[in-house]
């Protein structure tokens, strides 16, 4: 069997080159994230704020800045600053970090990416485009998965998540966590034939994860076992 290279050079190689001109990013960490193996890879479901705010930030010239750029231990969930703030300190930053942190992973480690790489305001706004882009951008996560290995795959929301579920055919669900609150949203985690786990959290954009009522890290700690 053909050995596939691990190191981030082939990761941006699997980049869709019709998508490099547009506003967007792949990578949420760096060098050293994309290098080794990890049981954990993470999946948004695309880059959020306004395409007409971040025209200059294309997925080309981002990938250029993490290949050559930025420090090899580089996260954006820590290292990022969102309009202005301090970095990792708004958003959704601090709640995933609270994840990695709970979890004993250090951010720059951990393999972070979206299921698509085109930026958006809101989900929403890619409208009947998202399918035909996850299917464009799938190769790269398909490669990630053969490379690195990863035990579980923790998707933020139903989106991306089913749509990882379906292309894995991780349907089998073997454990839940129920938010104690009177919305009660479940995170779940299921199980494909092959042993590999896909988490679907609730998405930490709008969940606090770091309220122990709304906090599914045991879910996610319980599948990397």
């Amino acid at each position: 069997m053909k050995t596939l290279p691990l190191n981030i050079e082939a990761f941006a190689g699997k980049i869709p080159s019709r998508l490099l001109s547009q506003s967007g990013k792949v990578f949420y960490s760096g060098r050293n994230a994309f290098s080794v193996r990890s049981a954990l890879y993470v999946l948004g479901i695309n880059p959020g704020g306004a395409p007409t705010s971040h025209s200059t930030e294309t997925i080309e010239s981002h990938t250029q800045e993490v290949l050559n750029a930025f420090a090899d231990d580089w996260s954006a969930y820590r290292d990022e600053s969102w309009e202005g703030a301090a970095p990792g300190t708004t958003g959704m930053a601090p709640r995933v970090l609270h994840l990695f942190a709970r979890l004993g992973g250090n951010p720059g480690s951990i393999p972070c990416s979206n299921l698509v790489f085109v930026r958006s305001s809101r989900e929403a706004h890619l409208n009947k485009e998202l399918s035909s882009l996850a299917q464009l951008c799938w190769p790269f996560h398909e490669y990630a998965i053969k490379t690195i290995h990863p035990r579980v795959i923790l998707c933020f929301g139903k989106t991306a998540g089913n749509f990882v579920r379906q292309r894995l055919s991780a349907n089998a669900l073997i454990d839940e966590f129920i938010e104690q609150n009177n919305r009660r949203w479940r995170s779940q985690a299921f199980k494909n034939a092959n042993g590999i786990k896909v988490v679907v959290a609730t998405h930490p954009s709008i969940a606090d994860w770091t309220a122990r009522e709304t906090d599914p890290t045991q879910l996610i700690s319980q599948a990397l076992k």
